[in-house]
């Protein structure tokens, strides 16, 4: 690694610009302006500046290809699958328009793949087997104030029967005894029996515990008289004898009021041979937004999210088992906001970094910490520099994984909130005692932030905007690469296109970064015009890819054990200096919790190089990995794929 004095570094050329701002000055605006943006132009494309500061690069799909990509995940073939699900477009879900695109970045090839659900805002995660996993997504967009007609909203049916649960089929109609107001259920529901509650001490029976069912329900008529102000009992229309007796609803404020997202139960993998999903077995609880983490013994947690009523999942998790394809939920809740970035330690336990994508409680779950998920003990740590502002916040494991340390950078205020934060904080999951300092500040508070991490060890750091979801015109044009070893950023190339909600980043196996996705609230700097989904793919290709050749690498096993060595092939291999095995992302609103690089023992020996995979299981998790060698110019190779079994 270069010292910090010999850091790639932006190029201020002061001797240039002073000519075209002396030309600007006897031609006036036009040429100003023609002149900058050419002499612009001239320098970003100078052999010396894409050395120090890389370049990008836009690639505008044909029309029919287009879409708007909220989900990306690199596949073990080489190729990304883009998910836009219905695009957060209301009239592409009453259409039941659902997108999934499969881009192959070498070929430049994309095409359109059959999606079965709208899965617009699920989780996903890489499984051992090498397909994605892929559970939650829409089962109704949200409605404004200005829009609900019927008032509506959360009703508990209770059930007092110890013997029995009872199911209540969609349209089931529930009357206020205080309010005399029905209103009917839109999904049917199966409410639990009732549970016997006995003195511990005594065995004296004291009562039934009862079964409870949630499930949203609109007036049966509109309008504003139908609105509730208080909480009331139901009676249940349509039940007799003792159903009728043990079965009724409680409900708070029932009112025209904004309703949330809905979200649903489906569970698909992603098969990256086939190229098409396979059903599974669906979740236990409906999810829109959730985060699926890979936890110790190799099944996938699945947390948080809003479910088929619009309520945040109140702390109920569950587990996908990849062999059995079925869920199962944790004994305990632990309640989260959505997207919570969730990341297994080297200990089999689980850092939250306190950045999350937001739906909640601003009182509830928004410490960070480590979550011992088996006795559901949750640590704090503190020292979190802004930690009021962790919304759309982005969590990065910065490199190399076995140092165990985490990089949180920027975030905002809760909702819509216009505040944002220009701080990074550091935690080393390793210390005695461990607590979040700061890193080094950027340049302007940031929300949506992508984070990459490098073959080289470096992080480039792009993108996000000041405000919520870009308003004010803030995108932010700027780009930096971190190194952890210096704990500094190096400003780098501008980006060409501003990035905030709904995008995201990935490394692809032959070293550069792809950028997708952004959905801007407004397109002017007034918030006057309805903003344009942005539909470019962007590519950033590092400095190191300017620094002459590459070193070659080929051959070697398709599949290494954990412990284990594997040789490849590198007409370079004396001049390697490092060799990182490096997991496939899976992004999304600032959330990807599978990125992580690992490095790998190795000797050289002619062209052979010999790698060695890191014994501990937590720390390289099963599943399938790209392979990168660095020489000593800090250049990698392009990706080998090799599977940890």
């Amino acid at each position: 690694m270069k010292d910090q004095a010999g850091r790639r570094r932006v190029r201020r050329l002061a001797i240039g610009t002073a000519v075209v701002l002396a030309l600007a000055g006897m031609n006036g605006p036009w040429l100003y302006r023609f002149g900058t943006e050419k002499y612009h132009q001239y320098q970003i494309n100078k052999p010396e500046y894409k050395a120090e500061n890389g370049k990008w690069d836009v690639i505008d799909f044909p029309e029919e290809y287009r879409q708007n990509t909220i989900h990306a995940a690199l596949l073990r073939t080489g190729k990304v699958l883009l998910v836009a699900g219905s695009g957060n477009n209301q009239q592409n879900f009453d259409d039941k328009k659902f997108d999934t695109r499969i881009w192959d970045p070498v070929k430049g090839t994309i095409k359109k793949v059959p999606t079965p659900k709208d899965l617009f805002c699920t989780g996903h995660t890489q499984l051992a087997n090498g397909n994605l996993l892929i559970a939650g997504g829409t089962k109704r967009y949200e409605k404004l104030k200005g829009d609900v007609t019927k008032a509506g909203g959360l009703m508990i049916v209770h059930n007092e029967n110890p013997d029995k649960p009872i199911t209540l089929p969609a349209g089931t109609k529930f009357v206020g005894k205080e309010n005399g107001r029905t209103f009917v259920s839109k999904d049917p529901v199966v409410v639990e029996r009732a549970t016997k509650k006995f003195d511990k001490e005594t065995g004296k029976f004291l009562g039934n515990t009862p079964g409870l069912g949630r499930i949203y329900v609109e007036a049966q008529k509109s309008g504003a008289k139908y609105e509730t102000g208080t909480q009331d009992n139901y009676t249940v229309q349509g039940l007799s004898g003792a159903d009728a007796k043990n079965t009724y609803g409680i409900a708070q404020k029932l009112a025209l009021d904004k309703k949330d997202f809905q979200g649903i139960r489906d569970a698909f993998e992603f098969d990256p041979i086939a190229e098409k999903y396979i059903k599974v077995d669906p979740m236990k609880e409906a999810r829109w937004y959730p985060t699926l983490t890979t936890l110790s013994d190799g099944k996938i947690l699945s947390v948080s999210g809003l479910d088929d009523i619009g309520q945040l999942v109140p702390g109920k998790n569950e587990v996908f088992d990849p062999e059995t394809r079925k869920w199962k939920y944790l004994p305990k809740t632990m309640q989260f906001p959505t997207y919570p970035a969730l990341f297994l330690m080297q200990n089999g336990k689980v850092f939250y970094s306190g950045a999350n994508a937001g739906y909640g409680p601003d009182d509830v779950g928004r410490d960070p910490g480590v979550w011992d998920v088996d006795t559901n003990k949750f640590t704090k740590i503190p020292g979190l520099s802004d930690p009021k502002l962790l919304e759309t916040a982005g969590t990065v494991l910065l490199p190399p994984a076995q140092d165990e340390k985490y990089m949180v950078i920027g975030g905002g205020g809760v909702g819509e909130s216009k505040l944002s934060s220009n701080r990074t904080r550091i935690v080393d999951l390793k210390a005695d005692s461990p607590k979040f300092e700061d890193g080094p500040t950027l340049e302007k508070g940031t929300r949506y932030p992508q984070a990459s991490v490098l073959p080289d060890d470096t992080v480039l750091v792009s993108g996000g905007s000041e405000d919520y979801r870009g308003r004010g015109d803030s995108n932010i044009l700027q780009a930096r690469l971190y190194h952890p070893d210096t704990n500094t950023f190096d400003e780098v190339a501008e980006p060409l296109v501003g990035r905030n909600y709904h995008s995201g980043s990935l490394l692809l196996p032959d070293g550069r970064v792809m950028f997708f996705g952004s959905d801007s609230l407004y397109a002017d700097k007034a918030n006057t015009k309805p903003g344009v989904f942005e539909q470019r793919i962007e590519i950033y290709t590092p400095p190191y890819l300017y620094q002459g050749s590459r070193p070659s690498l080929s051959g070697g096993p398709q599949t290494i054990e954990r412990g284990e060595s594997g040789t490849f092939t590198s007409q370079h291999a004396s001049s390697v200096k490092s060799v990182r095995l490096i997991r496939p992302s899976a992004a999304t609103h600032v959330t990807d919790v599978d990125q992580r690089s690992i490095a790998l023992d190795f000797k050289a020996s002619g062209d052979k190089i010999t790698v060695t995979v890191p014994k501990n299981k937590n720390l390289v998790q099963s599943g399938w990995y790209m392979v990168f060698v660095n020489d000593d110019q800090g250049t990698p190779s392009k990706a080998q794929w090799v599977r940890v079994p």
